[in-house]
């Protein structure tokens, strides 16, 4: 089938769904005064870009249990989207990234503003304070369009406790990433250095990305418990099958596609499976260089490549491609072992495997 993103006009109508939302949200907004337009154009220039995968999952997930296409579920799949962006606000905050999709991210971009206008105090702190309260409109905005969505009241019923967990289990992922990055691995084995980023995988990116949408999609229109089973494993394994290629990107992606500077991960110093598998066994030099290099906010190109290398010459690259596509085996198998989704949606997900994975952005 053709790219389920677009199947149907799927990214067009939630691009008009999430402009409608910022439209609307801004005439509340408006009784303040236009001093909050600053931190609404922040909000919207985010959610004007993204590959609007977790709209895609909530929408063939209802999809494929059998639920018609309608603008209720296009308006549900949006607040997908707005969950996304407060996500993403928070997150850059606490990585302190400048980029984000090719454009400064907003607390860069409001402390930017702060400082043309020459106001008072710490044009940074003005920033981190303006990304933060846009995360929480965005969290707000996006319980407002789902219970407003118009899905029926037996469906948003069946679907609001996936939604529920989504939410707090999203914001204990962050935090455990926070707090493993604090306690680092200087004293675990690879072993347990790749069951804690797997953790982290878990719970801040591969439910949030996949599984919860697609099941909160699925619930909706009443897929069977054995399927919904099958699904939730289709959307874990997938789910981290995309982080880990995200990892991937972090590291060895293009900057003009990734809309990050290249090796970004790195400067971060990010624990992830990609580098617990390079330490593995690593000589003296390799661990040293890591330990030299890995978290350096001004990590030049060269420095980047020597780890780029030392990444490719201990096999990690390798074996994390052999796991994602082990995954992704995984999670096409968990899914044609369902037995009552639609011919239609079970294709749009099949597809949707690659979609996710096979990327360079």
């Amino acid at each position: 089938m053709s790219n389920p993103l677009d199947t149907s006009d799927l990214r067009a109508r939630v691009q008009i769904a999430v402009d409608a939302e910022i439209f609307s949200q801004s005439a509340v907004l408006s009784e303040i005064g236009d001093d909050l337009t600053p931190l609404v154009e922040a909000v919207s220039a985010l959610l004007r870009g993204g590959k609007r995968l977790r709209a895609a999952f909530l929408y063939w997930g209802y999809r494929a249990g059998g639920g018609p296409d309608s603008e209720a579920v296009i308006r549900a799949a949006t607040a997908m989207e707005f969950f996304q962006a407060a996500a993403l606000l928070h997150d850059d905050v606490m990585d302190d990234s400048d980029t984000r999709r090719g454009m400064p991210t907003a607390h860069k971009r409001l402390a930017n503003e702060h400082a043309a206008a020459s106001w008072a105090g710490s044009g940074d702190r003005f920033g981190l304070a303006g990304a933060i309260l846009g995360g929480d409109l965005c969290l707000t905005w996006s319980d407002e369009l789902f219970a407003t969505s118009g899905l029926p009241m037996a469906e948003l019923a069946r679907a609001r406790p996936v939604f529920d967990r989504m939410r707090t289990q999203l914001m204990g992922g962050q935090f455990l990433d926070v707090l493993e990055s604090a306690r680092g691995w200087d004293e675990l084995t690879t072993d347990e250095r790749i069951t804690c980023a797997r953790r982290v995988i878990r719970y801040k990116s591969a439910k949030y990305t996949i599984e919860q949408p697609l099941l909160i999609g699925a619930a909706a229109a009443g897929v069977s418990a054995a399927d919904l089973d099958a699904l939730s494993t289709y959307g874990l394994d997938l789910g981290e099958a995309f982080q880990l290629r995200d990892d991937v990107l972090g590291v060895f992606g293009d900057p003009t596609e990734t809309g990050k500077p290249a090796g970004d991960d790195l400067r971060e110093g990010k624990l992830t499976v990609l580098v617990a598998l390079t330490l593995d066994d690593a000589s003296e030099t390799t661990v040293a260089l890591f330990d030299k290099l890995l978290g350096l906010p001004d990590l030049d190109e060269p420095r980047v490549d020597e780890l780029r290398e030392a990444i490719i010459a201990s096999g990690a690259l390798d074996r994390v491609e052999q796991m994602i596509q082990e995954l992704s085996a995984s999670a096409r198998t968990a899914l044609h072992s369902t037995t009552t989704l639609t011919d239609e949606g079970r294709a749009a997900l099949d597809a949707l495997i690659d979609v996710s994975t096979a990327r360079s952005a």
